[in-house]
């Protein structure tokens, strides 16, 4: 009995090892242990909407069968599932005749490849493996399926959408300037206002203008400049004494008037800022130039060779009186005192600009009817009042542009961009238009356009940048993120910084931002925490994240920026 049972056994072992021998691959899935699978990075990492790894295996000598064929596939698994397979590399033996990367018996061999596969969220939490299946003659055999890789970074994916888009702003003043300008002409030596002179026909203007004005509560006289020359023909020392002469009679003529139409403001010394400017060398021969008279050039050099200005004085009265031009039109018109009498227009006050703008809104220009919309707060009145302004002045881009704003705001995309495209068709080139273009394509997941629109709005505004950071994080660029949101310090700012490799440098935005506070903020620096491995900084601000917003654990429990760490206790 002994005997039988020991040759039975004995046949059982050699038909094993025929087995063995008749197919190879039982053999390598014994001896799988002794081949190295390794990813890089581990913990995979998104980056782009794209999860990339590098693959690589060593196989010791002698294990690979010469005709054997083996499959190499990562394949990520997430709670049991198999949810993405990465692209399968295919290595033969030396004497296989399939195609594939050969591996020498005697010697053994090793591989490297990269395989980039989409994102899908079901990647965030899982393992990568590495499914091996070996192939001879017509027999398949599955000879490892190895864990090779945890879970996925997708950090880039905490990037705000807080898009900026662009107002039109207005061009409102309550208080504008204008400037009224006259001259009062002279006898030579006379700094005596003739009653000639008021009639004449841009001091006439004035003086009715003076008069309307004083009487409209709406205008305030603000002051009155007054510039005084006298002609280069005359003796220096008195030509100064008479510019300044001819300034003051100027303002008491000017005072007059303002008496007479009880411009109080006008009556006052202090209204008026005098200046005697003496000879107007430069005035004269700016008029020479301009003179049809035949030697004016040679005139003009030969005067100025005249250091002495008295001699220059007299050759001008000496060429008077051979050119008449000079003696009746030029010099005459040099004789002057220059106003320029400045006078505020009070507009509308809010009240009235407000309750205009609630009702018809005809009554208001378009810059007072946009500046109506910056009177409220509440999104749905300024609505009203951009769609008024979009109608009365159709052909001004702010109104419709400034609508699209508002429906943005109110996360109505759809009728944000047909807002902004009658903004575009009023002004195609606008950039704060393209910028908030820009917008919409991003919000409608076309970031290629979106860029395209904000390379358009460059010059638009720092919100253009901070757009295209946004971009740039999504996109996988984040030294192009961190450099566009330069002006800005925010979380997204931060999250740029962290994905560039400036942990630290990310903490200190959050603590500079205005969003330091936010749950996002803290959760931001637990990340900056695990990548400088300082766990005190990583608990901390994940306990203080989670209790600004109690999802944040869910998302730190399957976040593998955290999988070096214990969260048990949060």
């Amino acid at each position: 009995m002994k005997a039988n049972t020991a040759r039975n056994l004995s046949l059982v072992v050699a038909a094993s090892l025929g087995v063995m021998a008749c197919n190879p691959l039982n053999k390598m899935a014994k001896n799988s242990n002794d081949v190295n699978y390794s990813v890089t990075p581990d913990p995979l990492e998104m980056h782009g909407d794209s999860v990339e790894v590098t693959v690589k295996g060593s196989y010791p000598a002698k294990y690979f069968n010469k005709k054997a064929v083996v499959d190499v596939k990562p394949v990520f698994v997430s709670d049991g599932q198999e949810v993405k397979e990465f692209e399968t590399i295919t290595l033969v033996g030396q004497d296989a005749e399939e195609d594939g990367r050969k591996v020498n018996y005697d010697k053994g061999g090793s591989f490297t490849y990269v395989t980039k596969v989409p994102y899908k969220p079901e990647m965030m939490s899982g393992e990568l493996k590495a499914k091996i299946v070996g192939r001879y003659k017509s027999k398949s055999q599955e000879l490892a399926n190895v864990k090779v890789a945890d879970g996925t970074i997708v950090t880039p994916n905490l990037v705000e959408a807080d898009d900026k888009p662009i107002l039109g702003s207005d061009e409102f003043q309550r208080i504008t300037t204008d400037v009224h300008n006259a001259q009062i002409h002279y006898l030579i030596n006379s700094s005596y206002v003739r009653p000639s002179e008021l009639r004449d026909e841009d001091m006439e203007k004035l003086i009715e203008m003076i008069e309307k004005k004083a009487a409209d509560s709406n205008y305030v006289f603000k002051k009155a400049d007054i510039q005084a020359y006298a002609s280069p023909d005359g003796e220096l020392s008195l030509n100064e004494d008479l510019a300044k002469d001819r300034a003051e009679s100027a303002a008491k003529a000017l005072k007059r008037q303002m008496r007479k139409a009880d411009a109080e403001k006008g009556t006052k010394d202090e209204f008026y800022n005098l200046v005697g400017k003496g000879e107007d060398w430069k005035g004269f021969k700016k008029a020479m130039q301009a003179s049809d008279i035949k030697d004016k050039d040679l005139i003009l050099r030969v005067l100025e060779m005249y250091q002495d200005v008295e001699k220059r004085e007299q050759e001008i009265k000496n060429l008077a009186e051979t050119y008449t031009v000079l003696k009746d039109e030029i010099l005459p018109e040099l004789r002057r005192s220059q106003i320029a009498l400045s006078i505020d227009k009070v507009g509308k006050s809010d009240e009235q600009i407000a309750q205009l703008a609630a009702d018809s809104a005809k009554g208001l220009n378009v810059e007072e009817l946009l500046y109506a919309a910056t009177l409220t707060d509440e999104l749905n009145k300024k609505l009203e009042i951009y769609k008024k302004a979009a109608k009365i002045y159709a052909d001004d881009w702010r109104g419709h542009n400034n609508a699209g704003y508002v429906k943005l705001m109110q996360n109505d995309v759809s009728a944000a961009k047909s807002y902004f495209e009658a903004a575009q068709s009023k002004a195609s080139n606008n950039p704060i238009v393209m910028n908030n273009l820009g917008v919409i394509a991003r919000l409608n997941g076309d970031r290629s356009t979106a860029m395209d629109y904000y390379n358009k709005a460059n010059g638009a505004g720092d919100e253009v940048n901070y757009n295209k950071g946004i971009v740039n994080i999504l996109n996988g660029n984040y030294d192009a993120a961190t450099s566009n949101f330069s002006s800005f310090n925010s979380v997204n700012k931060a999250l740029a910084q962290i994905l560039a490799g400036s942990a630290d440098q990310a903490v200190r935005t959050i603590d500079d931002s205005d969003e330091k506070t936010t749950a996002k903020a803290y959760y931001l620096k637990a990340i900056a925490g695990a990548r400088t491995n300082n766990k005190e900084l990583v608990m901390n601000n994940l306990k203080t994240a989670i209790s600004k917003d109690p999802a944040m654990k869910d998302r730190a429990m399957k976040d593998a920026e955290f999988i070096d760490y214990d969260l048990s206790t949060l």
